[in-house]
C-alpha cells in the first residue's frame, strides 16, 4: 500500500513539472497558427487587389474617348469601344448637319484614345479653296485645327521633291507649298524682307498664319 502511494506521488509530482513546459508549447502553436491565418488573409486581400486592378485596367483599354467637333449634332467627347471608326464617332454624336461635308475625311479610319475628328462644312472648304490653302489632293481645311480623321497623303515621293527655298522664291513658288496661298506666301516674302532672311526653317512660324501644324507638313520640301 505505502508504495502504491509513493508512486502516486512520484505521478502528481512529474505531472507539475510538465505543466509549465506543455503551456509554453501550446502558446507558441497557437501564436503560430494565429501568425500563418494572418499571412494567409493577407495574400487573399492581395489577390482580391490584383483581380480588381486587372479588371480595371481591362476596363479602360475595352474603350477610347474621341473628341468630335464641326458640322455634327452634338459636338463633343465621346466613349466609343477600341477599334470604332470615325463613322461611329460621328454617329456617336448625332450624325452631321446639312452643311456638313465629309469629301476630305476618311470615315473607315480606326480611331486611337484621344483622337479629334473635325467635320467641315462645305462653306468652310469652299472658303479654303478661294484662299488656296487647299487643292483637290489635300484632305484637311484647317491646319490650325488636329483632325485625326483627315485623309493621310502619300508621302513616299517627297524626297524625291526638290526644296524651296523660302529665302528666295519668289510668291508663285511659294504657293506650290501645301496650305500656302497669296495671303501666306506674301507675308512670307515680307518677314524675310523685314528680318533680314530666315536663319532656319523652323522660323517660319513667326510668319503671320503660319501654324506649327502647317509647319510640320511643308519642312520636308523647304530649305534656306
Amino acid at each position: 500500500m505505502d508504495d502504491f502511494l509513493d508512486y502516486l506521488n512520484n505521478i502528481e509530482f512529474d505531472f507539475k513539472k510538465l505543466i509549465f513546459p506543455t503551456i509554453i508549447i501550446l502558446i507558441f502553436v497557437a501564436g503560430f497558427v494565429y501568425l500563418l491565418t494572418i499571412i494567409k488573409h493577407i495574400e487573399k486581400n492581395e489577390k482580391n487587389n490584383n483581380k480588381i486592378v486587372a479588371k480595371e485596367v481591362i476596363d479602360t483599354n475595352e474603350f477610347i474617348y474621341i473628341d468630335v467637333k464641326g458640322s455634327v449634332t452634338t459636338p463633343g467627347v465621346y466613349k466609343l469601344k477600341t477599334n470604332s471608326r470615325v463613322i461611329d464617332a460621328i454617329n456617336a454624336s448625332g450624325g452631321v448637319t446639312e452643311d456638313a461635308n465629309t469629301r476630305f475625311i476618311n470615315l473607315s479610319k480606326v480611331l486611337n484614345d484621344g483622337d479629334v475628328v473635325m467635320v467641315y462644312s462645305s462653306k468652310e472648304i469652299e472658303e479654303a479653296k478661294k484662299d488656296n490653302t487647299i487643292v483637290i489632293e489635300t484632305p484637311c481645311v484647317c491646319e490650325e485645327v488636329k483632325n485625326d480623321a483627315c485623309i493621310k497623303e502619300d508621302n513616299k515621293n517627297q524626297n524625291n521633291v526638290e526644296k524651296i527655298n523660302i529665302n528666295t522664291a519668289d510668291i508663285n513658288t511659294l504657293k506650290t507649298l501645301e496650305g500656302i496661298g497669296d495671303a501666306k506666301a506674301n507675308a512670307i516674302i515680307e518677314y524675310r524682307t523685314n528680318n533680314g532672311g530666315f536663319k532656319s526653317i523652323e522660323e517660319i512660324v513667326n510668319v503671320s498664319g503660319i501654324s506649327e501644324a502647317l509647319f510640320s507638313k511643308i519642312k520636308e520640301n523647304i530649305t534656306i
